[in-house]
């Protein structure tokens, strides 16, 4: 059978014959997109360069190295948060993406801003997770002016100058909770708030829709002033250990932000007459909430689709280097997944 000439590769590719030549060559420029299409075509024909295709390939591919700062290395939720980056990063195929993840445990804004600088020296974008501040603020601004975008991961920033946003819509998030525990419950009763902190955009947006829902849909609720966790599920074992005591009204626990696994640590540790007539509604799934939902403590976990999101971050992200000087904020919002005791 004849070997497959350039000119077989070229018709295959629906490319010309100095295009091919030029990636077989190495000695000019062609688009990752077409060489990948010249790659294509040469396996499906069985032509005899595919090897020099592949390493034309890999030498044209733009090289990125994008830096994510999460938060707490200690919550199962970030390290899953982590790992579903590296796997977006390792699955694009038009570019060579190097993710610099680090984690920050002390919370303080000055630190995460301090953070924020040191790993926007020598990458070329940056994502964050964090409680909005302006000192935070300043350190994203001084990254713009050095040409480094920062795009905002799960929670939103004010800071005018972040170049991207990347998460849930917490407002229908935030009303979707408060339907599931106005469904769920009969009679009045109260209803518990947790926040890990004011400053997350996204748990103030859900809280205040949560509350929107109970004053236009279930006026027999009452819901308390929010609490805050800090983040720390031994504040919120505390805190719900203390409700559960108080006395037999509470119906419903919302926790918009970290410490569900001392929510769930109290609700285990209370008689089971209390506990079954508690609902409780939570924000992403890890290990804990997993567990917590197949032991039917958790009545519905309204999550981020971590792969989807991980990739549309990564995306965002190359978009924004892609429109270093622009204004424009890019907001890419991702749908929330639903995650009850029977889906799990």
């Amino acid at each position: 059978m004849k070997r497959p000439t350039i000119a077989d590769l070229a018709r295959a590719a629906g490319v010309s014959v100095p295009t091919v030549n030029r990636i077989l060559g190495g000695s000019a420029s062609v688009r990752p997109a077409t060489i990948q299409r010249v790659r294509d075509a040469a396996e499906e024909i069985g032509f005899y360069g595919l090897g020099a295709i592949d390493a034309r390939r890999k030498e044209a591919k733009p090289r990125y190295r994008l830096a994510f700062l999460l938060q707490q290395s200690s919550r199962e939720l970030y390290q899953l948060f982590a790992q579903k980056i590296r796997e977006a990063a390792s699955q694009r195929r038009d570019e060579h993406i190097e993710p610099i993840i680090e984690f920050v445990d002390l919370l303080e804004p000055e630190n995460i801003a301090a953070r924020l600088r040191a790993l926007g020296e020598d990458t070329d974008a940056v994502a964050i997770i964090a409680a909005d501040h302006p000192l935070i603020a300043q350190a994203i601004q001084g990254l713009k002016v050095d040409g480094k975008p920062v795009v905002t991961y799960i929670t939103d920033q004010s800071a005018p100058d972040r170049a991207g946003y990347v998460g849930t819509d917490n407002w229908k998030l935030g009303r979707t909770a408060a339907w599931f525990i106005a469904q769920t419950t009969q009679g009045p009763g109260r209803i518990a708030v947790f926040i890990g902190n004011h400053r997350y955009q996204c748990q103030d947006v859900a809280d205040a829709s949560f509350r929107s829902y109970i004053r236009e849909k279930a006026g027999h609720l009452t819901v308390e002033d929010s609490r805050l966790t800090h983040e720390e599920a031994r504040e919120a074992h505390r805190m719900v250990s203390g409700l559960l005591a108080e006395g037999d009204d509470l119906v419903g626990i919302y926790i918009a932000g970290g410490g569900i696994s001392g929510v769930l640590q109290a609700l285990r540790e209370a008689p089971e007459e209390k506990r079954r007539s508690v609902r409780l509604v939570c924000r992403d799934i890890g290990p804990e909430t997993r567990k917590g939902l197949a032991e039917g403590l958790i009545t519905a976990a309204l999550c981020h689709p971590l792969e989807q999101t991980s990739s549309q971050l990564v995306q965002t992200m190359i978009d924004a280097i892609g429109q270093k000087g622009s204004s424009t904020v890019l907001q890419r919002t991702v749908p929330f997944e639903i995650v009850t005791p029977e889906s799990v």
